[in-house]
């Protein structure tokens, strides 16, 4: 008897004690802080641009803050769902992703905006490359765990991620959105590494898309304008290069401490964009190097997280959740480190929004279900982690009794 309860007792401790970590409240905590702050910048940054068009100075704020209530409610979803089903059907995320980048493409069901057809519009539209980054993702952590070490050894194993790339490059080429092309590449390119891929083979991938990446910005008049505004932004600063030199005085103008929540001036219809692509410079303008400095370490507090539950989830034999985290980890840091990196003139401007920080639908939701995608990872290394410790106690508990056992006789 008196085994018996010590088992129960033991277990309920154990089961108490990994129901609490099922939930990972410290990134839930970041999450939260980062969409937060963004919802405050998304209002400041849209008032001008609101009550000139809209005549409704808070409408972007009102219309960002329901899209982060959606995202939270699909991240909750995907936080409830099996990681084993999101793995069967990974092939058939990556076929629908693939139909909608097709779709974006015919007239009359894709959207065309500032010259860009990235848009669907049945009646509520959304960005289709936002959720094939989600799809690739989970495709491909499917993939490599079927894949195991052939990885490594297989060349046609090896080349099918990269078939995957050049596909999605090809649509999205077509949009164009050269932005998504980037960040999706890289992210297939990363998790093929995390895989275990030779380094030859990288060098192999990078003779061949460095080339085919100059040669996609040089064909391209606005993407070749883009990028010798980059290299020079003062030289044509009332038209090429106008919206970087404004994203550049905003910065300048940020100084240290900021000119303070609301005081931004580029946003006085200065900087276009100001609450989407380019609400980082409003940010800086606003809250100074102070709060840049606070925001990248937000940023990259999520990233570390994300991949510590990559790391766990790898060390609990959770293969998949392990690449469906590193995938989600590094797509966010990378998105992240491209947009701020493109307002701050370091990088050429793409047309990349900050995650859960900028203004916009798609956006936003894509990244809430990836989030909720890692939080489901967390849970399953919490469950198995109580599998292992009830083992792990009832083992030593019956070592134990047996040992009182032998004594007594």
């Amino acid at each position: 008897m008196r085994l018996g309860q010590s088992m129960s007792r033991a277990n309920t401790d154990v089961q108490v004690l990994t129901e609490q970590r099922r939930v990972d409240w410290f990134l839930l905590g970041l999450l939260g802080a980062l969409a937060a702050i963004g919802l405050v910048m998304v209002f400041s940054a849209s008032i001008a641009q609101a009550e000139r068009v809209l005549n409704d100075a808070t409408y972007y704020g009102r219309l960002q803050a329901i899209y982060l209530s959606l995202a939270f409610l699909a991240g909750v979803l995907a936080w409830r769902v099996p990681l084993d089903l999101f793995e069967e059907y990974g092939p058939v995320l990556l076929l629908l992703g693939f139909m909608l980048l097709i779709l974006v493409l015919v007239p009359f069901i894709g959207k065309s905006v500032n010259g860009s057809r990235r848009w669907i519009d049945l009646g509520l539209s959304f960005q289709p490359s936002e959720f094939f980054k989600i799809a690739v993702i989970v495709y491909l952590a499917g993939y490599f765990v079927r894949k195991g070490n052939q990885i490594k050894t297989d060349l046609a194993v090896f080349f099918v991620p990269l078939a995957i790339a050049a596909l999605a490059a090809l649509f999205l080429l077509m949009e164009p959105d050269f932005g998504a092309t980037v960040v999706i590449g890289a992210t297939i390119v990363a998790m093929m590494f995390v895989a275990g891929c030779r380094w030859w083979h990288f060098f192999l991938t990078v003779v061949v898309a460095v080339p085919l990446g100059i040669i996609a910005i040089l064909i391209e008049p606005y993407r070749k304008a883009r990028l010798f505004s980059f290299i020079n932004p003062w030289d044509d600063p009332f038209a090429t290069d106008f919206q970087l030199t404004q994203s550049l005085i905003a910065v300048g103008r940020g100084s240290w401490n900021g000119v303070g929540l609301g005081n931004s001036v580029q946003k006085m219809a200065y900087l276009p964009e100001a609450h989407t692509d380019f609400v980082f410079a409003v940010f800086a303008e606003e809250m100074g190097f102070i709060g840049v400095a606070l925001l990248v370490t937000l940023f990259a507090l999520i990233v570390a997280r994300c991949f510590k539950i990559a790391r766990d989830a790898d060390r609990a034999g959770l293969v998949f959740g392990s690449h469906i985290a590193t995938g989600v980890g590094f797509w966010i840091g990378l998105q992240a480190f491209i947009n701020i990196g493109a307002n701050m003139g370091v990088l050429p401007t793409k047309g990349i929004t900050l995650p859960l920080f900028s203004y916009g639908g798609s956006s936003v939701m894509a990244v809430g279900i990836a989030c909720g995608l890692v939080m489901r990872v967390a849970r399953e290394v919490a469950i198995e982690t109580e599998v292992e410790l009830k083992r792990s106690v009832t083992d030593r508990l019956e070592t134990m009794h047996g040992k009182v056992v032998l004594q007594n006789v």
